[in-house]
C-alpha cells in the first residue's frame, strides 16, 4: 500500500489539535483511507515539544518533499497562508485548510489552480467547525435548488448574546467573560463586528448557490450597539436577538447579509445558545434541514480536517480523482442591502410632548412605511424625555434609512438608540 504523507503548516491551537488527532487516529485513518497516513513535516517557528526531525521553519522543505501528498494549512489569516496554499497546489500537492478568510477571498482562484493541477483543495473546517456542512451542500444536496441559508455561525457572538439575553449581562462584561473562557480573541473585532460570519457566509452562499459571492458583497453589521433594553423589549414582543448570517437566492439574484435580527422565540435558531452553531438550509426537494453542533475549537475543527484528509487519502490509495469542492460557478447578481424588504424594530428617545409621534409617523408614512405597533416604554419627567418602541410592517431598507436620516433632524428626537431588522 502507498503511504500517504502529510505536511502540517502551523501548530497553534487548531494545528496542535490536528497533530494530536493524526497521532491518536492513526489506525482509524489508515483503515478508512486504505493506506497508512504519516506526518512527514511540520512548519512551525516556535519551539515545540515534538520530534525535532519533523520540525522545519522552511516552507520549501514541505512543498518540495517527495513523500508529502497532502498539505494541511492551519496558519490562519490571509497572508502568508494564501501564498503557501497556492504554492502547494502548483507543486502538485493536495491541500486541506480551515482558513475561512482565504477561501472566502481567494477560493475561486485556488480551486481553479487545483483543477488545472489535478489535485484537491478541501475546506470543510472553514465553516461550522466540526459540523458536516459543506460536504452535504457539495454532494448530498446537489439535486436541490437551495433557496435560503440561515446561520448562527460565530460562537463568540452567540455566547455574548446568550448571556445578555438570559443573564441580563452588559455587552462589555459578556465580552470579557468570553475572552476569559477562550471563546474570544484579545482583539475580538472580527467576531463582534460580524466579519468572521461574513467570510463564512460568502463560502456557504458560493457553495450552496453554485456561484461566487465575495466577502465585500456581504452586508455586515456587528453586535456592539445592542444593549439590555433591546433584549428586554425583544422578549416582550416574542423575539430573541441573534447575529444571523442570511443568504437567499431567487433566479439570478442573490442576497447575502450578516446583522443582528429579531427572530420569533419559537424558531429553532432562536433556541441555539452559548458557543454552539446552527445552520438552516431550505431546498426545493428536501425541505428544511438544520445542522447543529460545536462550531469552533481544536477538537471539532480537527474532526473536519481529518475527514478531508481521509477523503483525499481514499482517492490517492484507489487511484481516482477527488471530486471538486464546488460545481462550476454560475454568474449571479448580489443585491444591495438597500433593496431588502423586511420589518423593523426601532427604539427612540424623544421629547415627551404632544405631536412628536405624529411627526415620526408622518416621516415614515411619506416613504410608504406602515407602523405595526408603538409603545411608550419609559418616561423621564425631570428631563421631559420618553422612550418609544416602534415596530413596522414590511418596508424597503432604502426607505427606512431615508426616514431615519430625517428623524435624526427633528429637534424633538434625542437619539435613535437602535434599529434592528426582523426576520420571520
Amino acid at each position: 500500500m502507498k503511504t500517504i504523507g502529510i505536511g502540517l503548516l502551523g501548530l497553534g491551537t487548531i494545528g496542535g489539535g490536528v497533530f494530536k488527532a493524526l497521532a491518536e487516529k492513526e489506525q482509524v485513518m489508515a483503515e478508512a483511507a486504505g493506506a497508512p497516513v504519516v506526518l512527514r513535516k511540520v512548519l512551525e517557528k516556535r519551539p515545540v515539544d515534538i520530534e525535532p526531525s519533523l520540525l522545519t521553519t522552511d516552507f520549501q522543505q514541505v512543498v518540495s518533499h517527495p513523500e508529502i501528498d497532502i498539505v494541511i494549512e492551519l496558519l490562519g489569516g490571509e497572508h502568508p497562508a494564501v501564498d503557501l496554499i497556492r504554492e502547494s497546489l502548483l507543486a502538485g500537492k493536495h491541500v486541506v485548510t480551515a482558513n475561512k478568510e482565504v477561501i472566502a477571498k481567494h477560493g475561486a482562484e485556488l480551486l481553479a489552480t487545483a483543477g488545472e493541477k489535478g489535485v484537491a483543495l478541501q475546506f470543510e473546517a472553514s465553516v461550522g467547525g466540526g459540523i458536516p456542512l459543506l460536504l452535504p451542500l457539495q454532494h448530498g444536496l446537489l439535486a436541490n435548488e437551495i433557496s435560503t441559508i440561515y446561520g448562527i455561525i460565530n460562537g463568540t457572538t452567540n455566547y455574548i448574546l446568550t448571556r445578555m439575553s438570559q443573564e441580563h449581562t452588559g455587552f462589555g462584561e459578556a465580552l470579557k467573560k468570553a475572552q476569559e473562557l477562550g471563546y474570544a480573541e484579545a482583539d475580538p473585532s472580527n467576531d463582534i463586528e460580524g466579519r468572521d460570519a461574513a467570510y463564512k457566509l460568502a463560502i456557504l452562499a458560493s457553495v450552496g448557490f453554485h456561484t461566487t459571492v465575495r466577502p465585500e458583497q456581504v452586508y455586515c453589521e456587528g453586535i456592539s450597539r445592542l444593549t439590555g433594553p433591546d433584549f428586554l423589549y425583544a422578549k416582550e414582543l416574542g423575539y430573541e436577538i441573534k447575529l444571523l448570517a442570511i443568504a437567499k437566492q431567487a433566479g439570478d439574484q442573490v442576497e447575502a447579509r450578516v446583522h443582528p435580527v429579531f427572530i420569533p422565540q419559537d424558531f429553532l435558531l432562536a433556541k441555539v445558545g452559548g458557543v454552539y452553531n446552527a445552520i438552516q438550509i431550505d431546498g426545493d426537494l428536501v425541505g428544511q434541514l438544520i445542522f447543529y453542533g460545536r462550531g469552533a475549537g481544536a477538537q471539532p475543527t480537527s474532526s473536519a480536517v481529518v475527514s478531508d484528509v481521509i477523503a483525499i487519502g481514499q482517492a490517492i490509495a484507489s487511484g481516482r480523482k477527488v471530486p471538486s469542492a464546488m460545481r462550476q460557478a454560475r454568474p449571479k447578481t448580489v443585491r444591495s442591502i438597500s433593496e431588502l424588504r423586511t420589518r423593523y424594530y426601532l427604539r427612540i428617545s424623544l421629547a415627551d410632548k404632544p405631536g412628536v409621534l405624529a411627526q415620526i409617523a408622518g416621516i415614515l408614512g411619506d416613504r410608504g412605511i406602515s407602523i405595526a405597533s408603538v409603545i411608550q416604554k419609559e418616561t423621564d419627567e425631570t428631563n421631559q424625555t420618553a422612550v418609544i418602541v416602534l415596530m413596522t410592517h414590511i418596508a424597503r431598507e432604502e426607505s427606512m434609512q431615508s426616514a431615519l436620516s430625517d428623524m435624526r433632524k427633528l429637534p424633538a428626537v434625542k437619539r435613535i438608540s437602535n434599529v434592528i431588522r426582523v426576520e420571520e
